[in-house]
């Protein structure tokens, strides 16, 4: 059951030294006049009464007032709460005529309807925070935006860090004719040293040829002069013929291979190593950017992931109203920070939360509604009255926006009965 204030009856506290008034269940009811009338105390009242001795005004009694202050407040529950006598004492009457107290009271209204200040002077994070706890969901979403700031911290060095290895990388010299790997100067003097034993080796085969042919002039001549000899001589002929054949066919295969590319692969091989150490630190360098690339890419996707679950989270929250969020930390209504809201935004957003906060309070107290215009009063009024909400409300004016002229303590005058009405008039909501 949502309780709301009936009717009131105030009398010696602070500017206040006698005011009844009945007020309207839903919308607005302005408490109009000049500064220094009373219109506050009259709010302050309010709330002392309901609130409990917290709220109590420093100087409560009206100045040069020998009567105590008296509260006498009826809800729409049935409760009679009273503050009277020497000590302002509480009393707290039940409809079946039996005595309860503040904790009765408690039960039912939130102390921040009673204080609205104290919620508009939080800090956007501080307002967001009640917001979701009253909805269940802070403690998951502070989960989420830790885990958000995390992954974007993370991509943000890692796309640094990225950035830096691809511009590295760009201004390095590459070499596409280098080999892939160093190479070894003693490897290529091993290699060179080996052809040229085996050119050495090809060169004594091809004297020892030149060697035997020389021998077989020899052995020819001689065979003219030692005709006595013939036959030994031609045996031996025929055998040497055997392995100058056999030497022929082995001389005839031999291939001397060139040193040259050796040579000038010696005479560069700090040149060329140097080139493939700049191919390798580049190759190293593109990798590592690519690598850093697609962790960046990774961490968007979670972040992108985080913010979703977010979305999805608020979405399915049970909010005060329709377009109220929360978004990176801050409070949001209809897209726009606390501070981009109009004040009658402002005023609603805050209502809302603090109906959230406790259901069964049907009622906000609120203080200087000046800064409105009538036309954003006229909204508001209306936005209250189809949310079924009671706000009793001051403001410097003695226009017809106020439904009740505060002047020297007393009520001056009223609007015509208060009702639920339809449409808006000049001096009732």
């Amino acid at each position: 059951m949502t309780v709301k204030i009936n009717s009131l009856a105030i009398e010696n506290v602070k500017r206040v030294k006698a005011v009844q008034m009945e007020l309207a269940q839903n919308g607005l009811t302005v408490i109009g006049g000049r500064n220094g009338q009373g219109k506050t105390s009259v709010l302050d009242a309010i709330a002392w009464a309901l609130g409990g001795d917290k709220f109590k005004p420093s100087n409560a009694t009206r100045d040069s007032s020998t009567i105590p202050p008296e509260i006498h407040i009826e809800l729409s529950n049935g409760l009679v709460v009273e503050r009277k006598g020497a000590k302002s004492s509480l009393k707290v009457i039940d409809p079946t005529g039996e005595k309860a107290g503040q904790k009765l009271l408690d039960s039912f209204i939130e102390k921040l309807a009673l204080d609205l200040p104290k919620f508009m002077g939080m800090n956007s994070k501080d307002k967001a925070n009640t917001l979701l706890q009253i909805i269940g969901i802070g403690d998951e979403l502070a989960e989420l935006d830790a885990k958000e700031a995390q992954r974007y911290n993370r991509r943000l060095e890692i796309g640094r860090i990225a950035k830096q290895k691809k511009s590295y990388a760009d201004e390095l010299e590459y070499y596409p004719d280098a080999p892939t790997q160093p190479v070894s100067a003693s490897d290529l003097i091993k290699q060179q040293q080996e052809i040229l034993t085996q050119n050495g080796e090809n060169q004594r085969k091809r004297e020892q040829l030149s060697k035997m042919t020389e021998e077989h002039k020899m052995l020819i001549a001689r065979i003219a002069q030692l005709k006595a000899s013939l036959e030994e001589t031609q045996a031996k002929q025929e055998s040497l013929l055997a392995d100058m054949e056999t030497a022929q066919k082995t001389v005839a295969e031999l291939v001397d291979e060139s040193t040259e590319e050796l040579e000038t692969n010696i005479a560069q091989v700090d040149d060329i190593n140097r080139k493939v150490r700049a191919n390798q630190e580049k190759e190293k360098a593109q990798a590592e950017a690519e690598e850093l690339s697609a962790e960046y890419n990774g961490l968007t996707a979670e972040i992108e992931a985080v913010k979703e679950a977010k979305n999805e989270l608020l979405n399915k929250a049970d909010l005060p109203l329709p377009e109220l969020g929360v978004k990176d930390g801050e409070l949001i209504y209809k897209g726009q920070q606390w501070d981009g809201m109009s004040g009658a935004e402002q005023l609603m957003v805050a209502t809302a939360i603090i109906r959230k906060l406790n259901p069964e309070c049907g009622f906000v107290l609120m203080d200087k509604l000046e800064q409105m215009d009538q036309e954003t009063l006229k909204e508001f009024a209306e936005w209250l009255t189809n949310e079924g909400l009671q706000v009793i409300a001051t403001r410097v004016g003695m226009d017809d926006s106020c439904s009740i002229i505060i002047e020297d303590g007393y009520v001056k005058e009223s609007a015509a009965q208060l009702a639920e009405p339809k449409a808006w008039t000049p001096g009732t909501f």
